[in-house]
């Protein structure tokens, strides 16, 4: 345990996100809006917490062991009260410190729930905060401070590690991890342009084409207006937001072998990209004949069907309709759909598409050894065999991870006094990073207790750091190093 480094580190992560808040100044001004003394003193008081904590302990010194995962932790939870910063003084919010906090950690970790109404009527400045908080929670705050600051030297895979989602974490797309962040952070921002130009041409203003694009490809959900995307009413947004959430739904480790090899036939020989689109297609079908078999009012089966499908499976949490409503098996069969989520690699959240088709592969070698019980049955993905000690790793983390899910869903209903449909959708939509539930939390977060918005807060950490990452700390052993 290097603690003096840890907290330099820390410190130096804290001080660059102190830019944050300088950014939306720029639309206050633009706006006249009368937030710049928020923003201002937000970004003195982050400022100042991060140079406290780096300038007495500047100097050499990298990173070693699992020093990494206390770093992430900490950042995360002083990146979700530093961000509440501007909510809670904004007067326009009127937003208490849970409240203030539950949105800006629900930004960062890319969950989307929120305890806001009345966005409409909200200061530009102030929405388009939400929705940088979570474009930079998109990729990883942490990994777009390993691509500017080499300074971290080797604690930048260290970094790297913790914060990447998805089972294989060794892997980098260049030499240096420097230039694998850029790396993908150039991608992240092409997408991001993309987007935006996009939504631009489909119809939006470009405040609001920005705004969406970051949350977007972030997979975050957050919006300007209370409707949602069903605010614009208009089919060409509505195409442009599926057409990029399932974009950003993909390892973008893959975006960036496509780019490099210029060849985009290389999509399709990745396996867990094929699983992913068989799944978001197939799920589409159903929910789109169960709409047609029992139509509600007002709701359009394929436009809405295939939208709803796209945004909920994906983890973005975007909305045109109230799906909690809708009949059948529909509300409850999309929830269960974000729970695998998107591409190991992605900005979206959930299990993650490749455990998910491990699991299926490991449970078929099971049923094969009870019919052969001296066959050997190697697990392969496309032709590529997969280890045991990787196949051993995935079943560990959805133990850990079902285990957590239940737990977390007692506490809810313990703290709150909560329904099981509220708390099971509730818990289930922050640990899979998706936002909109159902029951109670359908529409907002706002009426839950302040205790279960806590317990959401730490839940939605664990969905955006793939649980290991905080619960290695909980450990005597990682103490005792």
């Amino acid at each position: 345990m290097h603690l003096g480094i840890i907290f330099r580190v820390t410190g130096t992560l804290l001080t660059f996100f102190s830019i944050t808040f300088l950014i939306p100044v720029l639309f206050a001004l633009h706006y006249g809006e009368n937030t710049i003394p928020t923003f201002a003193l937000a970004f003195i008081i982050t400022l100042t917490s991060g140079l406290l904590l780096w300038l007495p302990l500047r100097g050499g010194g990298d990173l070693r062991g699992g020093d990494g995962f206390l770093i992430t932790a900490l950042f995360y939870v002083g990146l979700g009260i530093f961000g509440a910063i501007p909510l809670y003084f904004a007067e326009s919010t009127q937003m208490s410190f849970v409240d203030a906090a539950f949105e800006s950690m629900s930004g960062l970790t890319t969950t989307g729930a929120t305890v806001l109404s009345g966005l409409d009527d909200l200061p530009k400045s102030l929405l388009f905060y939400r929705q940088l908080l979570q474009w930079f929670g998109g990729m990883g705050i942490i990994v777009l401070a390993v691509a500017i600051f080499p300074m971290l030297g080797i604690g930048g895979m260290q970094l790297y590690r913790t914060e990447s989602p998805g089972p294989a974490k060794d892997n980098k797309l260049t030499p240096r991890i420097t230039e694998t962040a850029k790396a993908l952070w150039y991608i992240y921002l092409g997408l991001t342009v993309a987007c935006a130009l996009s939504y631009m041409a489909a119809g939006m203003d470009f405040f609001d084409a920005l705004s969406h694009s970051f949350s977007t490809v972030a997979i975050g959900g957050f919006s300007t207006h209370d409707a949602s995307i069903g605010y614009f009413q208009n089919p060409l947004v509505e195409t442009v937001a599926i057409v990029f959430m399932v974009l950003s739904g993909i390892n973008f480790g893959l975006h960036f072998i496509v780019w490099r090899r210029r060849n985009p036939l290389q999509y399709f020989q990745d396996v867990e990209l094929r699983a992913y689109l068989l799944i978001l297609v197939s799920l589409s079908i159903i929910v789109v004949a169960l709409l047609t078999l029992d139509t509600p009012e007002g709701v359009s089966p394929i436009r809405d069907g295939i939208f709803q499908t796209v945004s909920i499976a994906t983890t973005t949490g975007f909305t045109t309709q109230n799906f909690s409503l809708w009949p059948s098996v529909a509300p409850v069969l999309l929830l269960l759909a974000a729970f695998a989520g998107g591409c190991a690699g992605s900005t979206a959240g959930g299990i993650k598409i490749i455990r998910v088709l491990m699991i299926y592969l490991q449970g078929m070698r099971e049923v094969k050894r009870l019919i052969h019980p001296h066959g050997v049955f190697p697990i392969k993905l496309g032709n590529t065999p997969v280890g045991d000690r990787l196949i051993e790793a995935v079943w560990s983390f959805f133990s850990v991870y079902a285990i957590l899910f239940l737990l977390m869903v007692t506490f809810v209903i313990f703290a709150g006094d909560l329904d099981f449909t509220t708390a099971f959708s509730a818990v289930g939509a922050c640990l899979n990073n998706l936002g909109p539930g159902l029951g109670d939390v359908a529409l907002n977060y706002a009426d839950l207790p302040a205790s279960v918005k806590w317990l959401l807060m730490f839940t939605m950490m664990l969905g955006r750091l793939e649980i290991f990452t905080v619960l290695v700390l909980l450990t005597p052993a990682y103490w005792r190093r």
